[in-house]
């Protein structure tokens, strides 16, 4: 008998992506009116280049931190290799948007500091949930316990929380992969997870929109998942889900 429900966070109760997507087109609107989709291209094309020749990069492939969350994080966490991300973010997050000011011919190393933080202030000011996010939650709660498994940096994560509030008291327990340093589809946040609400993966059912991570993380454990598509991307056979449903509403109609 299932018992337990462990949610991931970014893109399956929170729209993260768009989080992302609006708060660097307004950037973008702000810096280059006459053409913002072209900076807006170039800062998509230069931030993950930039990112991957960091010193913690190959940390934050493990925790699972991308880099659009690294520029607006201040990853002042102290454990594992949160120091060394601590000490180069600001020079990545600078970089990038210099980088893609220049580009587009703007050469304004003033304009780029202001850039990093008009970013930053857009992107707390954007939190975006799925429209059934909580009723979903609040249908499912009396039901069963539920449990918060997401990967990224405490410091981070926590802040996505606190911007929306009504979605941690549904959560029993949180674990973020940056406390157990590393990351789903890793078996030991998933773990760390079900031992801290005192189950077993036989009990428990993994909810999540990422088929690597979420996913074929519960499969490796033998758990049972329902993967949320929510755009409709076709995944690769070789992850296979328990159960697959487009919205969050046709999870209630599966465990329910």
């Amino acid at each position: 008998m299932k018992k337990v429900l462990l949610f991931d966070l970014d893109d399956t109760l929170l729209w993260d992506k768009q989080s992302v997507d609006k708060a660097l087109l307004k950037t973008c609107v702000e810096l280059y009116p006459e053409n913002p989709e072209a900076l807006l291209a170039s800062v998509r094309k230069t931030a993950p280049a930039l990112y991957s020749t960091y010193p913690f990069y190959e940390f934050t492939q493990k925790i699972g931190i991308n880099p659009f969350e690294g520029l607006w994080g201040t990853f002042h966490d102290e454990t594992f290799s949160f120091p060394v991300m601590h000490e180069f973010i600001g020079d990545y997050q600078f970089k990038t948007w210099n980088t893609s000011l220049n580009s587009v011919g703007i050469f304004d190393e003033q304009m780029a500091h202001e850039a990093v933080e008009k970013f930053k202030n857009h992107r707390l000011h954007s939190p975006y949930l799925y429209e059934s996010t909580i009723q979903v939650l609040e249908e499912l709660a009396p039901a069963y316990r539920l449990g918060l498994l997401t990967n990224g940096a405490p410091s981070l994560q926590n802040t996505k929380l606190t911007l929306t509030p009504e979605l941690r008291p549904y959560f029993e327990h949180i674990v973020i992969s940056g406390e157990v340093g590393i990351g789903k589809p890793d078996s030991v946040p998933f773990q760390e997870l079900l031992k801290r609400m005192q189950v077993t993966f036989e009990e428990a059912v993994m909810i999540g929109d990422n088929l690597k991570t979420d996913i074929q993380g519960a499969y490796t454990l033998g758990m049972e998942s329902i993967w949320i598509n929510h755009h409709q991307v076709e995944g690769p056979n070789s992850v296979q889900p328990t159960h697959t449903v487009s919205t969050l509403d046709e999870i209630v109609k599966i465990l329910l």
